[in-house]
């Protein structure tokens, strides 16, 4: 959907919630009915039903488990009051990541009591304004960053998790940019001090953070990225930045990459922990850097997997200061959902990444839109690496993918 289409549905979407409001603004005390008063019609009882806002849809997590544990929920409508520093919008789009498979599984850590609400990410439309916000107001479309709770039609978030969307970006672009952008960025260039000349193993390259790792790769100068993903996916890789696709179901990317760079890599994107880390640590050159952000080798189909916990937790790599010392490596460990405090920092990331979207250096690329009541087809198109790119959810209707 184009952004000019979008804007022209958000002053739709403002004038239903401001209408909204009206309808369930106090009204007179109830009038005891007197004995010959007329009895209100059919017609009328129709009318005053058809008023009332329609119930708000919400995934929600029931159990840990398989795809059915995330069930499509409703609650009722009402006037939105955010709190103070805070804002209601009217969610358009969601991201799905790899984090909220986990949590389906029970295998992510610091999460709530069941049920709730999944969802890191997300983009909508303010429709109120809490007291104490100064830079937001109804009508604005923005993108949102928190640590769960997107996955539903209406949300409340504090506005210092929000952030002004560019003119010519869609919802859904919003809703792909957040989790995977920031990830990849802070990866790369805060622990990983890419620069031009570099070398660079992105692993699973054709997922959302591997998307944007590619794309990133190529604002810095003569970056070459070694990234593994299914053959059939190579050629959409290269057009994306990736210099060498490797097909980890028929080759060892360790060969593949020595074959071509014999001294190994200056930066290694880890999101998959157990043996792996060890691999990209022996992958390394000097000054090089191993950047762990996931344990996607715990994820091995629909319900969590003990053996694959055991073998992960097994081979999971350990290393000493003075084997570093020694080496002159190092090893970095990154969890986004960990940085929920430091709103400065993650800011600083979001205003560079979009002026890299402003100039056209970065896009993100979606794989497929899922309305809410698809959600395990959205999630089995994940976990079965079926994807290239972000995978999105939305309240609305499905779209053709």
């Amino acid at each position: 959907m184009s952004a000019e289409r979008e804007a022209a549905e958000t002053a739709t979407v403002v004038a239903v919630a401001e209408a909204g409001a009206g309808e369930n603004a106090p009204s007179e005390p109830p009038r005891a009915e007197a004995p010959n008063d007329p009895q209100p019609n059919a017609a009328s009882s129709e009318g005053a039903a058809a008023a009332s806002p329609p119930p708000l849809r919400c995934l929600v997590l029931t159990g840990f488990g398989g795809y059915d544990k995330v069930k499509l929920q409703t609650r009722p409508a009402a006037t939105p009051a955010p709190g103070p520093g805070q804002l209601t919008l009217r969610i358009r789009a969601c991201g799905l990541n790899f984090a909220d498979l986990m949590a389906r599984q029970g295998v992510y850590d610091r999460l709530p009591p069941l049920p709730f609400t999944p969802g890191l990410e997300g983009a909508g439309v303010v429709i109120a304004v809490g007291e104490g916000v100064s830079d937001r107001r109804v009508g604005d479309r923005v993108m949102v960053l928190i640590r769960l709770g997107m996955w539903q039609e209406e949300v409340t978030v504090p506005s210092a998790n929000t952030f002004l969307m560019p003119e010519a970006m869609t919802f859904e672009e919003a809703a792909a940019l957040l989790v995977n952008y920031v990830t990849a960025y802070m990866v790369l260039f805060d622990f990983g001090n890419l620069r031009p000349g570099h070398s660079v193993l992105v692993h699973m390259a054709a997922g959302g953070v591997g998307m944007a790792a590619g794309q990133l790769c190529r604002t810095v100068e003569n970056v070459t990225v070694f990234g593994t993903a299914s053959a059939s996916k190579h050629e959409l890789l290269k057009e994306n930045g990736v210099t060498h696709p490797i097909d980890y179901h028929t080759s060892d990317y360790v060969d593949e990459i020595k074959k071509i760079s014999p001294k190994g890599v200056d930066i290694v994107m880890d999101p998959l922990g157990g043996s792996d880390t060890a691999k990209g640590y022996n992958l390394l050159k000097p000054m090089g850097k191993v950047v762990t952000y996931g344990m996607a080798n715990l994820v091995t189909g629909p319900k969590r997997n003990l053996m694959a916990l055991a073998r992960t937790w097994w081979n999971q790599f350990n290393v000493t200061a003075l084997q570093l010392l020694q080496a002159n490596r190092a090893v970095c460990g990154f969890n986004l959902g960990n940085l929920e405090s430091e709103v400065e920092l993650v800011r600083g990331v979001v205003v560079r990444l979009l002026e890299l979207y402003n100039q056209g250096r970065i896009k993100p690329h979606i794989d497929s839109v899922w309305p809410f009541e698809k959600v395990a087809d959205a999630m089995k198109q994940m976990q079965e690496k079926k994807n290239v790119g972000k995978v999105l959810l939305v309240p609305g209707p499905e779209k053709e993918n």
